[in-house]
């Protein structure tokens, strides 16, 4: 008799679509198909093998450090299949980070790309546990491949650990959020039912970083290993019913390319956006050009891309309705997740009040690695605490305001950077803006816009022009106390792997200007 646990194991979904679907193409690199499912499945029992073979056993740490590449594919469902913890890692990290993350998670066993491997010659000497590092695609790693024969699922309970993510460190060290397998089902159900179908014979174009999960679809890695808006469209030609995740930059960047005009966009049939804020101007302009095809999430690593939900439906009627409030939420709770809006004692707020977003359901994480303090807080009273801020309506949905350490508390009274933004996102001139909050003597902190403008500012009279005309154009669109004090003009913002707004770096960059500037009131680093 068949063990149920094993298909907890979140690899039974590709043993299983192997068996109904064994001729159809999973993994694709550019338009060129490379798998079948029957075959990735069973290259997939050979790589869990012979990751058992090393000395790995269930419960141990393997680490994925590389750009797109199609066998990253095979390794993270080999090593679930083996019951081990995926560490993915970002391939731009510095080598101090990746160390950092290696040794938290006491990673016995490595895949990397070809840098990385290179790389391991500088930092391996200070991770005593990690045994191995094997290049994706090297004949090292083809070699993994021989005599070995199909390993069983590995069974499982679902609280295990499948996925170790570490979060961006942004507020310090970063952490270790555990996913289980569990998790993992619960998410891949939310994205079925709330975001986006996917059916046998679709395709599912992997310009953003890797995940996994596509029922039937073909994976498809650009040649390029990451995200360029021409090829990305050019994949439209080969792969039909294509779907992506695509970060709001990218969807921006998508509009903008010259191709955009010849491209298979009736091949398209969904881009889901999420991972930072699509401003509403932005969001218009995406619809314009690509039709209905945009559907949004919400979430965080600690639970992930599964909060909220606004699929293709409901994001065109509100376009149609040109309905800015909800254009501009993030939809509503996914099937089976609670969210609530919290005080400071995390007690439920009304409709209308802005406080923190709390959330729970089978997609919160089990906790932070080895960090029973920090889990403990960020679990507490059994919800996630997101440190979003935002707000529900009577209708359900989701509005973002700002995470909480970004809100800029000036003269008492709360500004929303967000709401800000908006606001200037709206002038034709405006390309970006990020808003953030600088210590002020009298007034606790003032508002510093920082706009990449739409064309250069040439010399200090241009720049002083365009701050009036911003002015002016704030005081038509939001109360008088939340326009920006202070303008940094730059050529561009400075922004992660996955196209979100660095504000620390922006603050760092904001103190360096001012401290070089007698002027208060318009700085430029263009």
């Amino acid at each position: 008799m068949k063990d149920s646990s094993s298909e907890r194991n979140l690899a039974a979904l590709l043993a299983r679509a192997a068996r109904k679907w064994p001729r159809l193409p999973a993994i694709a690199l550019g338009s060129r198909a490379l798998q079948t499912y029957a075959s990735l499945a069973e290259r997939c029992g050979l790589l869990a093998a012979a990751l058992a073979n090393t000395g790995l056993r269930p419960g141990d740490c393997v680490a994925v450090i590389s750009l797109n590449d199609p066998a990253y594919i095979e390794a993270l469902f080999a090593i679930w299949w083996a019951g081990l913890i995926a560490v993915p890692i970002n391939a731009k990290l510095h080598p101090r980070e990746l160390e950092f993350v290696l040794s938290d998670s006491d990673a016995r066993f490595a895949f990397t790309d070809a840098d990385w491997y290179a790389a391991f010659s500088r930092i391996g000497h200070s991770l005593p546990n990690l045994e191995r590092a094997v290049p994706l695609g090297s004949r090292e790693y083809e070699n993994l491949f021989v005599d070995s024969g199909v390993a069983p699922i590995a069974s499982v309970d679902p609280t295990a650990a499948a996925w170790l993510f570490y979060t961006s460190g942004t507020t310090g060290r970063p952490k270790g959020v555990v996913i289980s397998h569990g998790n993992l089902y619960a998410m891949i159900n939310c994205f079925l039912g709330d975001v986006e179908a996917i059916a046998p014979g679709h395709a599912i174009i992997h310009a953003a970083p890797l995940s996994h999960g596509s029922r039937g679809a073909v994976n498809v890695v650009p040649e390029s290993s990451g995200f360029d808006a021409g090829e990305t469209l050019a994949l439209l030609t080969p792969w039909d019913h294509a779907l992506m995740f695509a970060a709001p930059t990218m969807v921006k960047r998508l509009i903008a390319a010259p191709l955009l005009g010849d491209a298979r966009l009736e091949r398209l049939k969904c881009i889901v956006y999420g991972g930072g804020p699509m401003y509403v101007e932005d969001c218009k302009a995406a619809f314009a050009a690509l039709g209905p095809r945009l559907a949004q999430i919400y979430g965080q690593g600690e639970t992930p891309m599964t909060i909220t939900a606004m699929d293709r439906l409901t994001l065109a009627e509100a376009i149609a309705r040109d309905d800015d409030a909800r254009i501009g939420s993030v939809g509503i709770a996914q099937t089976g997740i609670d969210v609530q809006i919290g005080d400071e004692l995390d007690r439920a707020l009304p409709p209308g009040e802005v406080g923190e977003v709390l959330v729970r359901g089978p997609t919160v994480m089990q906790g932070y690695w080895r960090n029973p303090h920090a889990s403990a807080k960020a679990l507490a009273g059994g919800w996630l605490h997101t440190g979003d801020l935002g707000t529900v309506d009577a209708a359900g949905f989701l509005t973002l305001k700002d995470r909480s350490r970004d809100l800029i508390i000036s003269g008492g009274s709360n500004i929303y950077p967000r709401e800000v933004e908006e606001a200037l996102l709206r002038h034709a001139g405006v390309a970006e803006a990020a808003v953030i909050g600088l210590r002020h003597d009298e007034w606790g902190e003032s508002v510093v816009a920082c706009v990449v403008p739409r064309a250069p500012l040439l010399d200090e009279a241009a720049r002083a022009a365009f701050e009036r005309v911003l002015d002016a154009h704030c005081l038509e669109h939001i109360a008088r106390f939340k326009r920006p004090r202070t303008y940094v003009f730059l050529s561009e913002l400075p922004k992660n792997n996955t196209g979100k707004v660095l504000k620390t770096a922006l603050r760092e960059t904001v103190s360096r200007a001012k401290a070089g500037s007698s002027d208060d009131r318009a700085l430029s680093s263009e």
